[in-house]
């Protein structure tokens, strides 16, 4: 533990500088005397480890002193190529950056641990899209990459569920999520918004440089977003009676419809039971429930009853042949 916890705080000085006791204490959850003496161990290993007394001081390494990636345990040194997924860095255009990282990685590592770096390649292979489709186009993910990590405005035309719209941008992170890339952005000073990117007809990176939110943190508002908006697109509730195929079919809904209609189970007798789902709209909804089939039967609402009564009609009349 104390040993792992010394290379950590030595990467730690490498990469950030100079640290304070209280800093590095707070950064591992232990005392600053424990500190200290982490220190102290430090500097009879022979790491060139100084303070600096007054404000403004801490612990910090002699310029130009750099440690090879020593100390990986087999599962971390494999867990570095895990991270880079082939497929999202070829769209981005980093897949020949990503390859020479590697490479630059390996060379680091002590030869008893290349070994195991290379077999995670050999053994494990990351497919983030889903099944039945294809990850979408995303030929102007490089140049949106660039923006994002150079914080340059862009000029795009978004096909918006209210229409073809005109913005200016400031580019804060792009998100893969299920196969399907989006954006987030600030539009002026409103908060930052997500954009899919498929839906951008036209993109022109300017020359104007942004300044990034210092506290904005890319995972935090994409946790916070996807939440609201799980929270907000149910407009409504349908109760349904299912028989035990259809039960199993609910998954075609969607794990999160799936999920809080299994918590409303009602058994009837042994055939079949009641389940209420929530839904976004009857147009939505009616498309959904069409994927159950026979299998299940709408009770509520009257409205969703009378469109798919509508359709059915529509369907034999349509293979009445």
């Amino acid at each position: 533990m104390r040993s792992s916890r010394l290379l950590s705080i030595l990467m730690l000085l490498q990469t950030r500088g100079r640290l304070t006791a209280e800093v590095l204490a707070a950064e591992f959850e232990v005392s600053v005397r424990t500190i200290y003496r982490d220190i102290d161990a430090l500097s009879l290993s022979g790491a060139p480890v100084y303070a600096d007394r007054g404000p403004g001081g801490g612990f910090a390494l002699l310029d130009g002193y750099r440690t090879r990636l020593t100390g990986l345990t087999d599962a971390e040194a494999e867990t570095l190529f895990l991270g880079g997924l082939a497929g999202p860095a070829a769209q981005l255009g980093l897949s020949e950056v990503m390859a020479n990282t590697q490479l630059k990685l390996l060379a680091a590592l002590p030869a008893e641990r290349q070994a195991a770096a290379e077999r995670i390649s050999s053994r494990f292979h990351l497919d983030p899209v889903g099944w039945y489709r294809d990850a979408e186009e995303a030929a102007r993910l490089p140049a949106l990459a660039q923006a994002v990590w150079t914080c340059r405005r862009i000029a795009v035309r978004y096909d918006s569920w209210k229409g073809v719209v005109e913005r200016s941008l400031s580019p804060l992170g792009l998100i893969l999520k299920g196969g399907t890339w989006y954006l987030a952005a600030l539009a002026g000073s409103a908060e930052p918004r997500v954009y899919r990117v498929s839906n951008i007809q036209a993109l022109t990176v300017g020359d104007e440089v942004f300044e990034r939110p210092a506290d904005f943190d890319l995972e935090a508002f994409w946790t916070a977003s996807t939440q609201r908006f799980e929270a907000e697109i149910f407009t409504g509730d349908a109760r349904l009676r299912l028989t035990r195929a259809g039960l199993k079919r609910l998954s075609y809904l969607g794990a999160t419809q799936a999920r809080i209609a299994a918590e409303t189970l009602a058994t009837l007798d042994g055939e079949t039971c009641e389940v209420v789902v929530p839904i976004e709209s009857i147009d939505h909804a009616a498309a959904d429930f069409l994927r159950l089939g026979v299998e299940a039967q709408v009770l509520e609402p009257p409205a969703l009853r009378e469109r798919l009564r509508q359709t059915a009609t529509e369907l034999a009349a349509l293979y009445a042949d």
